[in-house]
């Protein structure tokens, strides 16, 4: 059964971000609650910008589960990526996820790496950028799996980055790792940028999905702009696909009215 989750950021160095809920995280999980939804997905400045036992405390309050935890921060406040040409910054990314990781790993949930995967910068071969990058995905995957979590990989659109931009081509990639415990996350704004049939490459490449970004093709809430979610809703349920829809969009028109049309979208769709 696919569930429904709405993105909370407490990070704000990226307050024009596409989050629904913003610095105050009771009242974004009481809104979340009270509208039914199932878990939140959390952006914190690091691993200890909030304490396990407050976090467990106010899930549990609210009925609700951490179905992921973004690492953006690591770029946005340390600009740490995980395919820098400097050695020591990859080692610092890695040491940052890493601690996301076993954050998340306390509610069984995986760490995001979005933006952390940097780009291929000007001068750098992409042959040895790749192989920073699974060299950083294979640590990571290992250690995640040592914790009991996966890691979820997110290719992103050709605006945001030069280096994996559709499900087919973090599949082949990911099909290239040592660790088996990497799995992608599937944004359906980017891919409305970049797949040539969205619902095409779930059916074909399903079984590396291990979490979706739920937005529209103008990254507002869905149902607010041009995505044509009755073929897309279809084909995740025809892989099998059983984790989060999850709410990475704009707050338009602002955040409350933003998780109503959501959760009234996830309805629509997938109960």
């Amino acid at each position: 059964m696919i569930k429904s989750c709405v993105t909370v950021a407490l990070v704000p160095q990226i307050k024009t971000g596409p989050w629904i809920f913003w610095e105050d995280l009771e009242a974004g999980m009481a809104k979340a609650s009270e509208l039914g939804f199932d878990a939140i997905e959390l952006f914190t400045a690091s691993a200890d910008a909030i304490e396990v036992p407050k976090l467990k405390e106010l899930l549990a309050k609210y009925n609700l589960e951490l179905a992921a935890v973004g690492t953006g921060a690591g770029k946005v406040i340390h600009g740490l990526t995980l395919t820098d040409p400097d050695s020591e910054i990859r080692k610092k990314a890695v040491s940052f996820i890493s601690d996301m990781i076993d954050f998340g790993a306390a509610f069984g949930a995986p760490a995001i790496i979005g933006s952390m995967q940097g780009n291929i910068l000007p001068g750098n071969d992409r042959k040895e950028t790749m192989s920073w990058l699974a060299e950083g995905l294979n640590q990571l995957g290992k250690h995640a799996d040592s914790e009991g979590v996966m890691l979820i990989y997110e290719p992103l659109n050709r605006y945001e980055t030069n280096l994996l931009n559709t499900i087919e081509a973090g599949s082949k990639f990911v099909e290239t790792l040592e660790t088996k415990s990497v799995k992608l996350l599937a944004d359906l704004f980017h891919m409305n940028i970049e797949e040539g049939n969205l619902e095409e490459s779930i059916l074909n490449w399903g079984k590396y999905i291990g979490h979706v970004h739920f937005a529209d093709s103008n990254r507002r809430p869905m149902g607010f702009g041009h995505t044509s979610m009755k073929q897309i809703a279809e084909a995740l349920k025809t892989v099998g696909y059983a984790g989060y829809a999850s709410a990475e969009a704009f707050p338009y028109p602002n955040s409350d009215e933003a998780a109503e049309q959501t959760i009234r979208e996830f309805s629509r769709w997938f109960k």
